[in-house]
């Protein structure tokens, strides 16, 4: 895969911090803990249009006429059901 390289400026804080995960072994060098990053960020941009999703779901389906109790009971068979509880 082709690199592009780039210039970012950081303050000392932010700088200490990175030489200190180099330091510390976690990476090689700075590009590696930006790379790393840019890959968590990526993740959790996806975790978060998959739980996004899943709320617009809940919301489309409108009200349910179930009691609390009831919800809890279905969600706690299937849990068994799964072998998850």
């Amino acid at each position: 895969m082709p690199t592009v390289r780039k210039t970012i400026t950081l303050t000392n804080q932010q700088d200490q911090w990175v030489k200190a995960q180099i330091a510390a072994g976690r990476f090689t060098n700075d590009s590696e803990y930006i790379r790393d990053l840019i890959r968590r960020d990526r993740e959790r941009d996806a975790s978060l249009h998959v739980l996004r999703a899943a709320i617009q779901e809940g919301l489309d389906s409108g009200l349910s006429d179930r009691t609390i109790s009831q919800i809890a009971e279905e969600a706690e068979a299937r849990l068994r059901r799964d072998g998850r509880l």
